[in-house]
């Protein structure tokens, strides 16, 4: 059984040099595990940051449903800590507050377990000219794939 991909950060990999990637648990609540099975949730503007020696994914919408309790609806935005090992937490610390690097949440996702996991990585911010050669390179690899496609013998 492969795993189920909930929400995706396409512009993590545009602005960002991914260069290690790591899994973590996160902190729900039942109405926000039910809002990920229906695919409400988006990982546009989100980002990892340290509070009080712990992770927490910052800015990830994650919609409230309609079907879950209409008395209380929690914040959208709030922050949700992630879970991961004690040597994981101090390697990406020291990473961040050392070497200026940045933590991007890649996409949350349900495992083969059925249990919420977000991908995030180790990042390292792309210059402008990066972005640019980076989309010449994809440009062309596509009009090279196109041309051994379309090519008659």
């Amino acid at each position: 059984m492969a795993i189920n991909i909930i929400a995706q950060n396409k512009k993590a990999r545009h602005d960002y040099e991914i260069l290690e990637k790591f899994e973590a648990g996160i902190v729900l609540s039942g109405a926000e595990v039910k809002a990920l099975r229906a695919k409400r949730a988006n990982l546009a503007d989100a980002f990892c940051r340290f509070i009080q020696g712990e992770l927490h994914l910052m800015n990830a919408h994650i919609a409230h449903l309609e079907t879950a309790s209409k008395y209380f609806t929690p914040d959208t935005r709030a922050p949700r800590k992630l879970l991961l090992h004690k040597k994981e937490l101090e390697k990406l610390y020291v990473k961040v507050h050392k070497d200026g690097l940045t933590i991007v949440p890649l996409m949350i996702y349900f495992n083969e377990r059925n249990i919420a996991k977000v991908s995030i990585a180790i990042a390292k911010g792309k210059k402008l000219h990066d972005k640019r050669a980076d989309m010449k390179e994809k440009t062309l690899k596509r009009e090279a794939q196109q041309a051994m496609k379309n090519r008659s013998y």
